[in-house]
This record gives C-alpha cells, sequence and structure tokens, in this order.
C-alpha cells in the first residue's frame, strides 16, 4: 500500500513560483512512475507532468513546458512540481500519483494508468 501526501499549494498571484512537494509512504515509491494531474472545477482531471523511476525520463502537458519542472528525491519517498510563471489558468487541484511499474508506457497520461492518488492540494492564482 502506497498513501500520498500533497503539500505547498496556496494562492499566488500571477507571474510567481509555487513547489509543490508529494511525500509517499512505503517501499515501492522508488520502483514508481510518479505524476502530477489537476483538476479545475468542472472540468476532467488533466495530465500535468511524469517521471520516471529513476528520474532520468520526464515528460510534461504542452501548456507547462518550459514553466514546470518534476522531480524526484527516492531517498526521501518525494516527488515535487516546481511551478514557475504561473498563470490564472493554473488554478486547480493538484494531485500526486503513483504507478508501481519499472515502465512509463504509453499511457502515462491517463489517471487509469496509476494506482495511487493523494488527497490534492488548491493551487490559486490570481490575474
Amino acid at each position: 500500500q502506497v498513501q500520498l501526501v500533497e503539500s505547498g499549494g496556496g494562492l499566488v498571484q500571477a507571474g510567481d513560483s509555487l513547489r509543490l512537494s508529494c511525500a509517499a509512504s512505503g517501499r515501492i515509491f522508488s520502483n514508481s512512475v510518479m505524476g502530477w494531474f489537476r483538476q479545475a472545477p468542472g472540468k476532467e482531471r488533466e495530465f500535468v507532468a511524469a517521471i520516471s523511476q529513476s528520474g532520468a525520463n520526464t515528460y510534461y502537458v504542452d501548456s507547462v513546458k518550459g514553466r514546470f519542472t518534476i522531480s524526484r528525491d527516492n531517498a526521501k519517498n518525494t516527488v515535487y512540481l516546481q511551478m514557475n510563471s504561473l498563470k490564472a489558468e493554473d488554478t486547480a487541484v493538484y494531485f500526486c500519483a503513483a504507478r508501481p511499474s519499472r515502465f512509463v508506457g504509453a499511457y502515462y497520461t491517463s489517471p487509469t494508468a496509476y494506482d495511487y492518488w493523494g488527497q490534492g492540494t488548491q493551487v490559486t492564482v490570481s490575474s
């Protein structure tokens, strides 16, 4: 069993930065693909970023490329999402997710590819 706890959300102004953290319990973190998703009110959950188990490979949705960076520290069982140049359209609840797999696979952008989820952290960007 894996438990995920996000932190670091908040209310910021457009152009500001935030760093989200997701702390994982359980032994499978270092063998899991980790992802960040977000969900705005009235919208479906959207893929934001993913990172391979080693951290060597990262993937982003086009709308955040160049602004967001996903990283992980397997020694600390933690995955991060550094968000720079935030925009009002980034406002959402952000969730981290874990997929116990050694391979990222072809469906890493789909929420159904992940087995474990955190409770989410709210990010609000005022324009």
